[in-house]
């Protein structure tokens, strides 16, 4: 039986701060802060060990698609491909921008495209997320999500602290990647269904994802550079690339400020510690607001697992919902939300025979060998 929330007697830590910030004469201020008495949580989060288990889980599902899909490149250069050596459609998620296009193809035709169909429906996948979980594939999911959260603990413990952009340079910089969002739609808004199907046909359509690949196996000087530079930040700056340029998590953010689902603090069990602000990777006042509406939240539950009050901070619906309490998600709740939206989104996709693209392995085998050679159809 879980134990219940106990009350310190003592003023603790996070009112002796209060008092410490309060003015000399601001009474009302230092009342406030000696009347808060801390009612420690009766029960132990879990949400950070769940999140790790999700993070590492897909970056191994994505680790396993990426050495399946390189092999199969490998077998069709080399010439030694065989009817069992199958093409993983799942690396289609590392291609956004033709999910975008996809996703345009079908709401306009009504008809799910035959180029690349994975890609709309794992970007459809993670929109359902950020609409009903907000921004939770960045946090939970997201391969270089993962990867730049863990060089900044990584950099965090070799320098012994943190690197703090001034917030006016913060600020501007968090706009880049919505400047990013804002040049892709305006490419694929300006695309008809018909363009869009003709360019997934083509031969640079049809090996978008071998061109990404080749990307990374045949990396230039001036591409390795960036990669390292982004890598330096990342460990410098925490999620510099998630925070500042990744043009898929400004478009879940923007899908995230529809979700009911929010960070709310409660005032008055709140008792001002301010923990939650500092563990917050997308840096916002959490202490300081009662409902955090922001397009950076990324629902990674760093602050609701921190908050040693019980009550004062917690992922929940609007309270008219009264599930399953006052509306409260339990981060087991959430995790199960997650692993339901990717499994059943994709499991319907392949049961439904839309998963795989319909480019006949004869076409794969003249294209391939000559990925690099491949013009855009525009140039």
């Amino acid at each position: 039986m879980a134990s219940q929330p106990q009350a310190d007697e003592s003023c603790i830590e996070a009112p002796l701060e209060l008092l410490a910030r309060a003015p000399a004469d601001d009474s009302e201020i230092k009342l406030r802060a000696l009347k808060k008495k801390l009612v420690r949580r009766g029960t132990t989060d879990q949400s950070q060990p769940l999140r790790r288990t999700f993070q590492f889980a897909f970056l191994a599902l994505n680790i396993w698609l990426g050495g399946v899909f390189y092999f199969w490149v490998r077998a069709i250069e080399t010439g030694t491909h065989d009817r069992n050596m199958v093409r993983p459609a799942g690396v289609e998620g590392w291609l956004p921008i033709a999910g975008l296009m996809n996703l345009k193809y079908w709401l306009v035709t009504g008809r799910v495209p035959a180029g690349h169909p994975a890609a709309m429906f794992l970007l459809l996948t993670f929109l359902a997320m950020a609409f009903l979980l907000r921004k939770a594939f960045c946090s939970w999911l997201c391969p270089v999500g993962t990867l730049s959260e863990y060089l900044w603990r990584a950099g965090r413990h070799v320098f012994r602290g943190d690197f703090h952009l001034p917030r006016w340079l913060d600020v501007s910089l968090r706009s880049l990647k919505y400047f990013l969002l804002g040049f892709f739609v305006w490419a694929v808004s300006n695309m008809s269904a018909g363009a869009i199907e003709a360019f997934m046909r083509s031969p640079y359509g049809a090996i978008a994802d071998v061109r990404m690949l080749n990307f990374f196996r045949h990396l230039s000087e001036t591409a390795a550079v960036v990669v390292g530079v982004l890598a330096l930040a990342s460990v410098l700056v925490q999620n510099f690339w998630c925070r500042y340029l990744c043009p898929y998590g400004a478009l879940l953010g923007l899908a995230s400020l529809v979700s009911p689902l929010r960070v709310r603090r409660s005032t008055a069990a709140c008792i001002d510690c301010a923990k939650c602000a500092k563990v917050c990777p997308s840096a916002l006042p959490v202490d300081k607001l009662v409902i955090i509406k922001s397009a950076e939240c990324t629902g990674c539950l760093e602050c609701v697992a921190v908050c040693p009050a019980e009550g004062a901070l917690q992922m929940a619906l609007p309270r008219w919902t009264r599930f399953p309490r006052e509306g409260r998600l339990p981060a087991w709740a959430m995790a199960a939300g997650i692993a339901t939206l990717f499994l059943g989104i994709v499991g319907y996709a392949k049961t439904a025979g839309y998963w795989n693209g319909d480019v006949p392995d004869y076409v794969y085998r003249q294209l391939v060998p000559r990925a690099s050679e491949i013009d855009h159809p525009g140039e």
